[in-house]
């Protein structure tokens, strides 16, 4: 499967490109990104065909939507798909207080997972993307908050999907528990899975995979470079956010090594392993610059050998039950 084939999104009938386009980056997650080069690396993913594009309050505290409207504003808005998040409305600062990065708006997160919370978020969202409508509204990170967002959030947003607001909701986290307790317990139509199937890590598969593929939720697979360790494993690199564990970051280093051996770029793993499951749609990924965005677009269609997930396996480094993109293609 090529990067822009389309994909079904579980039972809707939305349709998304394998390899989606997520705005963390381009918000200016970890260090800044000039605006010009943010919007030219949407038109570096545009260009090449991708159609499913993801982004959040939470995201440069607004600035992730703000540069992906800018870059989308001239497209036909029929003809991709666009998903944002609620539960974090984003309020002025202190004048005196301190934002996280100097490169973010004097912002402040506010948690709500409110009927009211919602539908604020919903209208804030459109509005710094510059469009009428979201096709996906994901409850973002309740962790805290499970029984509030169970209780109001998801309510809220199967009534406006009912009203035809919205075509979609779901979920969007890095745990797999409470995102096993939603689709129990809510009906989602698709759920975000941030670092939980990865090469790396593959905890989705011992029961929400398996839950989601019973009930028909189709899977996003996000942070599938595991904060950065994926995409240059060392010392210093980050997992889930903070600086990766040694134990983890060996583990990292054997992925490397074997893909190394099969003249396979880790990255490449990486991006397509997950795409493999039937319950993922899509893998999205977040780039800071067109010659980012573009080298992510050629290893996602890389050929990998299937030697390579033999020996991953063999190794104990990929779950037997796992499954892997076929023979002679990038993805099944």
């Amino acid at each position: 499967m090529k990067h822009d084939a389309p994909s079904r999104l579980g039972r809707t009938d939305i349709s998304v490109t394998a390899l989606g386009f997520g705005a963390t980056a381009i918000g200016g997650m970890y260090s800044p990104v000039p605006e010009e080069q943010a919007i030219a690396t949407v038109d570096a993913a545009w260009n090449h065909g991708i159609r499913f594009y993801d982004a959040a309050p939470q995201y440069g505290r607004g600035k992730g939507e703000l540069r992906l409207g800018q870059a989308l504003a001239s497209r036909p808005r029929d003809s991709y798909v666009l998903s944002s998040k609620v539960g974090r409305l984003l309020r002025p600062v202190d004048p005196e207080g301190n934002s996280n990065s100097l490169d973010e708006p004097e912002l402040a997160t506010v948690y709500d997972y409110s009927r009211d919370g919602v539908l604020r978020s919903i209208e804030e969202s459109l509005e710094r993307l510059g469009t009428d409508h979201l096709d996906i509204v994901h409850v973002h990170d309740p962790d805290d908050y499970l029984d509030e967002a169970l209780a109001t959030a998801f309510p809220t947003l199967i009534e406006l999907r009912d009203q035809g607001v919205v075509k979609a909701i779901g979920a969007g986290m890095n745990q797999t528990r409470a995102l096993e307790i939603i689709a129990r317990e809510s009906d989602p139509d698709a759920l975000l899975v941030a670092g939980r199937y990865t090469l790396l890590e593959q905890t989705a598969l011992d029961s929400l995979l398996p839950l989601c593929e019973e009930r028909g939720i189709a899977v996003i697979a996000g942070g599938v470079f595991n904060s950065g360790l994926l995409a240059n494993p060392h010392v210093d690199a980050r997992y889930d956010y903070n600086r990766a564990p040694e134990s983890i970051v060996s583990r990292a280093l054997e992925l490397a090594a074997v893909c190394e051996r099969h003249g396979v770029p880790l990255k490449a793993a990486a991006l397509q392993f997950p795409k493999a499951h039937p319950s993922v749609a899509a893998v999205l990924t977040g780039s800071r610059s067109p010659e980012e965005m573009t080298e992510n677009i050629e290893l996602f269609d890389l050929v990998i050998p299937s030697d390579l997930w033999a020996e991953l396996k063999d190794a104990g480094l990929l779950r037997q039950t796992a499954p892997v993109p076929a023979t002679g293609q990038a993805n099944p």
